[in-house]
């Protein structure tokens, strides 16, 4: 099918748009489902742009055909093999034709979601496949269209923002200087160009405020950019003309323009963005180029010092005051520049006027605490508070530390002293002030910590102990939850914060604390307390010990269950992610001890699953749900398999209504948890049987978050009821399967799990009819698309099956193929490739195979193949003796496993609903040293002249190596 840009098809293109933006979720549905059906058709990118361009249709379906083009390239614009490309290379072309001078003419608006798709098209065709980019942002940035600029520096911000977090790779380089080889100068020339108009133009006796301000957001743009362009290493050019930039800087964080001052009190304006983007970017150079950047530094200092000590509190300001706070704290964290900073009243005065200050709890942020819970949390403990006032001052207080450890210490203990005397003499009134003191403690005393356990290292200076015991375990142990809860929060986030360096029996005593806060009304604080039971469940001791064993929990279970549970009922924790993870640790610490409340536990989950499917929208919270339901599957059917049908009764209705309602995210959750389940089967109930058909219809396949958690699935099933299906006759279907996941780069190993299972657990009659025709399609695929990942499958496979089937069948399969092809096999994939082969239990099932063909197969010892016999054995030691060869050809490097373009479920594996791997050998082949050392036995006592081949014709460090496993196995040849 294919949309032509006729106006009826433009209509029905506008119309379609409209209706997505209906409140009618049935007209909603509809039109998303039309304008998913058409997306593949030749013109359908284009015929948006034109809705995009229609000054004549209303603004709103402009503004969602923007959206919508945005979103299509984003899912689609990235060519993927495997995946069907939905936009031809004419289309490609076209759009990459017209998009620049379209999103140029839009209002801004339309101008960002125009300027964001050129952004994603460019990430995946800048610059190899779009070479007319450069030349024609470097046009419109030499003309005096201010939106033209401004479309063009958003464009480039956008563009080249991603080299602020890439990798340094030669490809890097070389486009980072084609960049700065075209565009360079002409930024420069503008940005002076465009400082200079500013200034006049705010001189003029009626200054015209838009045309001021679209001078200074053009100003902001440009330092965005010149940030992005200055990050991997110092280019060249901008070090030649260092001075035009910093000259303009200072002036620029040294004017206050009236004209652009806001009343709004939250949002920062474009002055305040502009100051605080210079400021990033004098940090950038104070951090990485000091010694070029030196001669500017001191009146940077000055300047930002006293832009500091002049700029409000409101929360307008707050990513000024952070980056201007960073900058210096990047000063001072460098040696060369500590005489700065020595001086004892210039430390006193950074410490009163703008540490202090910078760390107290303001009423914006008791706002945030008390009503946007969710963002507060997401700042204070997931660590995105990276531009916050607090993280900044507390980064300036370790940095003053690395030099002046003794002086700041002894200043700001002053201070905590004030501030809790000061809370002491009224605490109703001054809670605000015990709050500041303990986030100025935690900062001074935290000398290094990690995401993942918190602080690592304290300073000797400050005894945390101490303050715990005086000041922290009041507000942790008192019966009144929701009395000060900014205080609970500090006092369990301090808990956490040291978790590694309180002592373990001060931790312990903790936990009832901890789960009795729980029942805090503040979501912060339930949330703060759930968190802190997840992390303190997870603290090793230097033994390697649980820091909280089982023990200790053991008499609080039952409140802690019951406190938990009660947590996610709360208004506004519903679907709290702390809250469920730490049901699911507790699961995990207390295993067998959870057994008398299980069928409440997984009563509760499975009450949550079915209100959360409903509408899947915290994938966190969903994950833990689903990981606490497979421990629960796992502890129940651990201590009685026949439990397994009480969790099967419990889960079967949601999974079924999930699977129904085909809810993506969810789907590979469901199949990883009946996988568990059917594996602790001894055989495959009637009830899952049902299902198998539906298992194998290809729009399931289809999502690749599917693949993995299905192929697990099928797994199961063909473990467990094998001859069930030969029976239902869908051993064909199962080879469809394989099929289509062997022809895949990305899942072709999910197709060798897949034909591992039907070798080692259905009836050789089974497939007999069929192998010669999978023998085929393998050889297919390696012919036309080789790759290591493949052969590793491959090796495997022919290994396996030589195992099951016998060495000979495998000779005469191969040969069948082709004549005298099993000989290449051995001198082209075994020989140089079995050493990367991952896995312990891969790896086994090749030594055992090529064990076998060795020696178990006549064939090896005569012309042709007899020259490769003793090549094979050192092969097969080395596999022994040798690590894995994990090395890769150059073009493999970015071959995805799991590539999932667009928006699709990822596929999101369950850590406790694992699959255990099985060796398919188990009891007859205990050890494949040994295995191998007998069948050499037998083959030389057959053949005796291969005793005189394996002395003479061997390395003799493989010889001594295989010396030493006849040994082990009391072995003499000859």
């Amino acid at each position: 099918m294919k949309m032509e840009g006729t106006p009826q098809n433009l209509q029905t293109l506008a119309a379609s748009l409209q209706q997505t933006l209906s409140a009618n979720i049935t007209e909603r549905r509809a039109a998303e489902s039309y304008l998913e059906s058409v997306e593949g058709s030749a013109n359908y990118s284009i015929l948006l742009l034109q809705l995009v361009s229609k000054e004549d249709i209303d603004i709103t379906i402009r503004i969602s055909a923007a959206i919508t083009f945005k979103n299509f390239v984003r899912r689609n614009w990235r060519v993927v093999e495997d995946v069907a490309n939905k936009i031809n290379d004419a289309d490609r072309n076209v759009v990459k034709d017209q998009i620049i001078e379209l999103m140029l003419r839009m209002p801004e608006q339309l101008q960002r979601q125009l300027s964001d798709s050129i952004s994603i098209i460019g990430k995946e065709d800048f610059p190899h496949k779009w070479p007319k980019l450069l030349e024609q942002m470097k046009m419109k940035l030499e003309s005096d269209d201010i939106n033209a600029i401004s479309g063009i520096l958003r464009t480039g911000h956008s563009l080249f923002k991603r080299y602020r977090h890439e990798f340094k790779s030669q490809e890097l380089w070389v486009e980072i200087k084609m960049v700065l080889d075209t565009l360079a100068e002409p930024l420069t020339k503008l940005f002076e160009k465009t400082a200079h108009l500013a200034q006049v133009k705010r001189q003029e006796p009626v200054p015209n405020v838009l045309s001021i301000k679209a001078c200074y957001d053009a100003l902001v743009l440009m330092s965005k950019v010149f940030y992005s362009l200055n990050y991997q290493d110092l280019p060249e050019y901008f070090e030649d003309n260092m001075k035009a930039w910093m000259t303009n800087f200072l002036t620029l964080v040294h004017d206050d323009v009236p004209l652009l001052h806001t009343k709004d009190t939250e949002e920062a304006g474009t002055l305040e963005r502009l100051k605080s983007q210079i400021c990033d970017n004098v940090a950038l150079y104070a951090q990485k180029y000091d010694e070029e950047f030196g001669p500017f530094l001191p009146d940077f200092v000055t300047a930002i010092w006293n832009l500091l000590i002049t700029t409000g509190s409101q929360v307008k300001y707050d990513l000024l005051v952070s980056n201007a706070i960073q900058f210096l704290a990047s000063v001072a964290d460098r040696e060369h520049y500590k005489s700065l900073f020595e001086s004892p009243e210039i430390l006193s005065s950074i410490c009163e006027k703008v540490i202090v200050p910078n760390m107290e709890f303001r009423a914006s942020d008791e706002e945030l605490f008390e009503f946007n819970p969710e963002e507060y949390i997401r700042r204070d403990i997931e660590g995105s508070d990276i531009d916050t006032r607090r993280r900044a001052a507390c980064d300036l207080v370790r940095s003053l530390c690395k030099f002046f450890e003794a002086p700041v210490t002894q200043i700001f203990s002053n201070y905590v002293t004030a501030m809790l005397q000061l809370y002491a003499s009224n605490p109703v009134n001054n809670w605000k002030s015990k709050d500041a003191a303990i986030y100025l403690v935690t900062s001074l005393a935290s000398k290094s910590k990690t995401q993942k356990h918190g602080t690592t290292e304290v300073r000797e200076l400050v005894n945390i102990i101490d303050f715990f015991n005086a000041h922290i375990a009041a507000d942790l142990k008192s019966d009144k939850v929701d009395e000060f809860p900014v205080l609970k929060a500090d006092a369990i986030k301090y808990v956490m914060a040291f978790r590694q360096i309180i002592p373990a029996e001060v931790l312990a005593a903790a936990i009832p604390c901890l789960i009795n806060l729980l029942k805090g009304e503040s979501t912060v604080v339930h949330t703060y307390a759930a968190h802190a039971l997840e992390r303190l469940f997870t603290v090793k001791l230097a033994n390697g010990q649980p820091a909280i064993p089982v023990e200790s929990v053991k008499p609080h279970i039952e409140p802690l269950l019951v406190n938990l549970f009660a947590a996610i009922e709360l208004s506004g924790s519903e679907e709290n992610e702390y809250v469920m993870k730490a049901i699911m640790r507790s699961l995990v610490l207390m295993k067998a001890e959870v057994g008398p409340y299980l069928q409440v536990i997984v009563g509760k989950l499975t009450e949550k699953l079915l209100l959360v499917s409903k509408n899947p929208s915290k994938p966190h919270f969903n994950h833990y749900l689903f990981e606490a339901l497979s421990l629960s599957v796992r502890a129940g059917c651990q201590a009685d398999a026949a439990n397994v049908s009480i969790f099967e009764m419990a889960l079967f209705p949601p999974f079924q209504d999930i699977l129904s309602a085909d809810i993506a995210e969810f789907i590979p959750y469901v199949f990883q948890i009946m996988s568990l389940m059917l594996e602790m089967h001894s055989d495959c109930p009637e009830s899952y049987m049902a299902l198998f058909p539906h298992l194998l219809m290809p729009v399931l396949w289809e999502k690749l978050g599917n693949v993995p958690p299905l192929v697990r699935l099928i797994q199961a099933y063909i473990e467990k009821g094998a001859a069930a299906i030969i029976k239902q006759g869908k051993v064909l279907g199962l080879l469809g399967v394989f099929q289509k996941l062997i022809s895949s780069k990305a899942n072709d190993h999910q197709g060798f799990y897949l034909m591992q299972s039907l070798l080692e657990h259905m009836e050789t009659t089974a497939l007999t009819e069929h192998i010669h025709k999978i023998f085929l399609l393998l050889f297919q695929r390696l012919a036309h698309s080789k790759t290591t990942k493949f052969v590793k499958g491959l090796l495997v496979f022919f290994s396996l099956f030589a195992v099951k089937h016998g060495a000979d069948a495998l000779v005469r399969m191969i040969e069948e193929i082709q004549a005298k092809m099993f000989g290449m096999v051995v001198e082209k994939l075994y020989i140089p490739e079995v050493q990367k082969v991952s896995g312990h239990i891969e790896r086994k099932i090749c030594a055992v195979g090529i064990t076998k063909i060795l020696t178990e197969c006549p064939a090896v010892l005569e012309p042709p193949l007899h020259g490769y016999w003793i090549p094979l054995l050192q092969a097969l030691v080395h596999l022994f003796e040798l690590p894995e060869d994990d090395s890769l050809p150059d073009d493999e490097h970015f071959i995805e496993v799991e590539d999932t373009p667009g928006y699709q479920t990822a596929y999101s594996q369950l850590a406790f609903a694992g699959k255990h791997e099985t060796d398919p050998f188990r009891g007859a082949v205990p050890d494949a040293k040994i295995f191998l050392a007998q069948g050499l036995k037998k083959i030389c006592t057959t053949h005796p002249k291969l005793i005189e081949s394996i002395k003479t014709g061997m390395d003799p460090k493989v010889a001594l190596c295989l010396q030493g496993y006849l040994h082990t196995a009391n072995i003499t040849l000859g």
